[in-house]
């Protein structure tokens, strides 16, 4: 845990070190339902404590994913949970009901935290409260938010009894896993990820679509409407960022995590096809690109691949984009080079790369082959969370990738 991390306990929760079992015994193992006050919405998610040697772990579950929570740390009545990779925090204090009372903290951030409350259960995510039949609403739909500026989406749902699973997919990224129920002719939707705290509400319609909510964290809402397209596709992620009129590639140089300038010009990149992703350590979307690439690389590597990381922090600080970054490839395991680019502003990112149209989405892929010509820029990513897209941009990539490293240089006359 880095010197960061150590200050905000001893500052937040006196916490100094991991407790006794005897110390522990408030604090029950097994399932939790919490929930989040976002912005007057009860938002609920599920996550799960197990103790192992006398230590606290966990993870956060939405749908089919598991999120591990590996530094949770319990002293007395007080309790922090850092958010996996995620600059951001859980902490509380257990009450004599053995419940949990406190707040979800994004720590970079000067003041960002909504109130949480768990309590050890095996409850669902969502009660069903109606005794109406649940509306069918497994399927693609075509979703338009009312700040997307007229931008469809793809709502893709899928339905056991109540029970509805799925995500949203635009054209910078998904929503990830969501998970929820259909109560009566009513959706609930919620995730949380440590990162993200999203709820979706919507009420089938007498027409059979559907009219919503979408209340993300402290501040952001909009709503949204949604009718059934089995046929509906978005826009070609290859085609939404390109190489701007009067450049004929790519350039920069940016501090690797020691300091000392990284560029495409350095021998260990020299004839070599490379990734470049553009990404930041604060968002999820770049997790699940970062572990799809991290077991990728090592099969590829030996082939002439790299890939360089280009990382877009929150602060405009050096040690803490590199502390951020450090967090990132120990959690994930991940073994290519990154480098320091800039922050996560889109419109100051897009000054750091000029010769491209615009950073319109974190992440963003840009593929160059053996001599450093551009032959794709991916934009945004559809993660496992997506299931049949994410297959197919696995499938289509791992084709294009092998085509590329087959590929024969030109001959030099």
């Amino acid at each position: 845990m880095t010197k960061h991390i150590f200050g905000l306990l001893l500052t937040g929760l006196s916490l100094i070190t991991a407790c006794s079992s005897q110390e522990n015994q408030g604090l029950k193992a097994g399932r939790w339902r919490a929930t989040l006050d976002a912005q007057g919405h009860t938002l609920p998610f599920e996550m799960e404590l197990t103790q192992v040697d006398g230590k606290w772990q966990g993870a956060l579950i939405n749908a089919t994913e598991r999120l591990a929570l590996d530094e949770i740390i319990v002293k007395e009545d007080s309790v922090w949970v850092p958010m996996h990779i995620f600059d951001a925090t859980l902490k509380g204090r257990l009450t004599e009901k053995g419940t949990l009372e406190g707040v979800w903290t994004k720590n970079y951030y000067d003041d960002y935290s909504l109130a949480l409350s768990a309590t050890p259960s095996e409850e669902p995510r969502f009660a069903v409260t109606s005794s109406t039949e649940p509306s069918q609403i497994d399927g693609r739909w075509e979703v338009y938010f009312s700040e997307a500026d007229g931008q469809a989406a793809v709502g893709e749902f899928m339905q056991n009894g109540s029970h509805v699973t799925g995500t949203f997919l635009t054209t910078v990224g998904d929503y990830r896993f969501l998970d929820g129920v259909m109560d009566g002719h009513r959706l609930k939707l919620s995730t949380f990820d440590g990162e993200h705290a999203f709820l979706f509400e919507a009420e089938v319609q007498a027409d059979g679509s559907l009219k919503g909510d979408f209340w993300s964290g402290s501040h952001w809402h909009e709503t949204f409407t949604a009718t059934r397209n089995d046929t509906l596709t978005l826009p070609d992620p290859a085609s939404l960022t390109y190489l701007k009129e009067g450049y004929d590639g790519i350039e920069f140089s940016f501090p690797g995590l020691d300091g000392e300038p990284v560029s495409l010009s350095d021998p260990k990149y020299e004839d070599k096809i490379v990734l470049l992703q553009v990404f930041g350590t604060w968002c999820p979307n770049c997790m699940d690109e970062t572990q799809f690439l991290t077991d990728w690389y090592p099969q590829h590597a030996e082939e002439g691949v790299e890939i360089i990381g280009l990382s877009y922090e929150r602060k405009d600080d050096f040690d803490y984009a590199v502390d951020r970054i450090n967090r990132i490839r120990e959690k994930l395991n991940v073994p290519y080079d990154f480098v320091v680019a800039g922050t996560s502003d889109k419109e100051e990112a897009s000054k750091t790369l000029p010769m491209l149209n615009q950073i319109l989405s974190f992440p963003t892929l840009i593929i160059l082959d053996r001599e450093h010509h551009i032959r794709r820029i991916h934009t945004g990513f559809s993660g496992p969370g997506t299931g049949k897209y994410y297959q197919e941009f696995v499938e289509e990539f791992n084709l294009f990738m092998e085509k590329l490293i087959n590929e024969q240089p030109p001959q030099v006359r």
